[in-house]
C-alpha cells in the first residue's frame, strides 16, 4: 500500500465500533451481505439497447450468490433472440458478480442484468419476504400454460385508428366493431394451446378452431375486421 506524504505524517486515531452493513431482506430472512455468497433471491430486470430498438426482461433465481435459473425474454429486435439464446447458456452457474461483468452479447440484456443486480444486492427482490424463496423452476411461472412470453402488440394511425395484433390471450385474428366503428371485442388464437393440440395428434385446422377464443362484446358485432389486412 502506498501512502502520500501527508498521510504518512498523520497520527493514528481509532475508528470506533464497526457494526457491519445494514441487513437486507432475503427470502424471509434479514441478512448482512458481506460476500457474493450471502445473496439469494428471485427477481426481474428490464433493459434496453442504446438505440432503444429492443428491450429485454431478464428473470434470475439466485441461491447463495449463484444463478441457478434464468429466463430471458426479448422484444423488438430480431438479433436479440439469438443473443438471448447465448445469454441463457452463459448465465446459469455464474455468480451474480461474474454475470454483471460478462458480455451478455446484447446491450439490452446487459442493461437488464445491471438493473436486476441493483435490486438483488439492495434487498428489493420479488422474494425478499418469501421464506425460502422460490424453487428452481419458479421463473417458468411467468410464462403460464404453453410456456410463451406475454406479448402485447398494437398499431395505430391517426388516419385509420388502432389495430390489435397480439394480446396476452394470443394472436388476434379479428376485431369486432360497433355500428360506430368502435372496437368492442376481439377474437384470438392461443398459439401455445394450438401447438399442444397439434403435438397431441389433432388436425391443424381443428387445433386452430379449438385454440380460438374471444373477448368483449364479440358476438353480434356490426362488423368484423382482420387487423392485418383491412
Amino acid at each position: 500500500m502506498i501512502y502520500s506524504t501527508e498521510v504518512q505524517h498523520m497520527c493514528p486515531i481509532a475508528k470506533g465500533a464497526y457494526h457491519g452493513p445494514a441487513p437486507i431482506p432475503e427470502e424471509g430472512k434479514w441478512v448482512q451481505a458481506k460476500e457474493i455468497k450471502d445473496i439469494s433471491g428471485l427477481t426481474h430486470g428490464v433493459g434496453w439497447c442504446a438505440p432503444q430498438q429492443g428491450a429485454c426482461k431478464l428473470t434470475l433465481n439466485v441461491k447463495d450468490g449463484v444463478i441457478e435459473e434464468a429466463l430471458v425474454e426479448t422484444i423488438g429486435c430480431s438479433g436479440m433472440t439469438h443473443s438471448a439464446a447465448m445469454a441463457a447458456e452463459i448465465l446459469t452457474g455464474k455468480t451474480i458478480l461474474e454475470a454483471l461483468n460478462t458480455d451478455l452479447v446484447c446491450d439490452a440484456i446487459n442493461t437488464a442484468m445491471r438493473e436486476l443486480f441493483l435490486q438483488i444486492v439492495y434487498g428489493r427482490t420479488q422474494t425478499a419476504f418469501s421464506e425460502g424463496g422460490l424453487p428452481i423452476g419458479g421463473g417458468l411461472e411467468d410464462l403460464g400454460k404453453g410456456l410463451r412470453s406475454m406479448i402485447g402488440t398494437m398499431y395505430s394511425t391517426k388516419a385509420k385508428g388502432p389495430r390489435y395484433l397480439e394480446m396476452t390471450e394470443g394472436y388476434v385474428t379479428r376485431i369486432a366493431l360497433s355500428e360506430k366503428n368502435e372496437i368492442i371485442g376481439y377474437e384470438f388464437v392461443n398459439l401455445g394451446k394450438m401447438m399442444e393440440f397439434i403435438k397431441s395428434g389433432i388436425d391443424a385446422n381443428e387445433a386452430l378452431t379449438k385454440a380460438k377464443g374471444h373477448y368483449g362484446q364479440f358476438d353480434g358485432a356490426a362488423k368484423y375486421v382482420d387487423p392485418r389486412k383491412e
